[in-house]
């Protein structure tokens, strides 16, 4: 988490610039997101792995964080088969399965899995404070660049005190079982992140606040497209337009 491992690289993805990775890969999720045809969900599903090839990450924490993406998804397999009104596909038991809900899980499934590859892919190839300010660089308002930055600092200091906590209810032989000095416990342990949470948010304010800060962060460094941006923007434009006319009109039809 604290290393990024992710944005350690020198491929042509980790070089792009961080503005035109948000912009394709908010756009390409859009198109994935509302397709409700396999044909460009399956189309697009290449097209992230085409990026995640280029980006030439680690497969297997790729895997690792994809298992966790779709134990979620399991849940709708669980479900939706068994709730979603069609022809009756399989039976287990009473439960009966419709073609209409498998096929619903199933492009659920493509979707989510074609845009959390494509996010590692162009995001995580990027540091998170490199994208807070291309974030800035693309008119984003600034109470939510702010909001982003702050999120990012500050959710590592809140891990490393719950370790911290954590580590201390260990010291004093602390076991989890299923009983009320558990729940107890772990009430106190959120209970104390939460009031040590307030209590940093409130130091960090006094000691801005006695540096000038005036609602606003000043940009010293600035973004340059360069010739691999355009040619790579122009390239996943064109896709994202065969995706939409996949879509959207009857060419393929399934």
């Amino acid at each position: 988490m604290h290393n990024e491992e992710f944005a350690q690289g020198n491929s042509l993805i980790h070089r792009l610039d961080p503005r035109v990775k948000i912009v394709v890969v908010a756009a390409f999720a859009i198109i994935v997101a509302v397709s409700d045809k396999f044909s460009p969900a399956l189309a697009g599903l290449c097209g992230a792995l085409i990026l995640l090839a280029a980006a030439r990450l680690n497969l297997l924490l790729v895997l690792r964080r994809l298992l966790i993406v779709n134990l979620f998804v399991l849940f709708l397999w669980v479900f939706l088969p068994f709730t979603y009104p069609g022809t009756p596909f399989f039976k287990i038991g009473p439960l009966t399965g419709t073609q209409e809900g498998v096929r619903y899980a199933l492009m659920i499934t493509v979707k989510c899995n074609t845009i959390v590859i494509a996010s590692i892919a162009l995001l995580s190839t990027t540091t998170l404070v490199t994208l807070g300010h291309a974030l800035s660089h693309l008119r984003v308002p600034d109470k939510i660049v702010h909001l982003f930055f702050f999120t990012v600092r500050y959710f590592f200091v809140i891990h490393e005190e719950y370790l911290r906590l954590k580590n201390a209810m260990r010291v004093r032989c602390f076991r989890p079982r299923t009983n009320l000095h558990t729940y107890r416990s772990y009430a106190y342990l959120v209970g104390m992140l939460l009031v040590g949470s307030f209590d940093r948010s409130e130091r960090i304010l006094a000691a801005m606040k006695c540096r000038g800060f005036k609602s606003r962060l000043y940009i010293l460094d600035h973004f340059v497209l360069a010739r691999r941006d355009v040619v790579f923007a122009a390239i996943f434009a064109s896709f994202l337009i065969v995706l939409g006319i996949i879509q959207w009109t009857q060419i393929i039809t399934r």
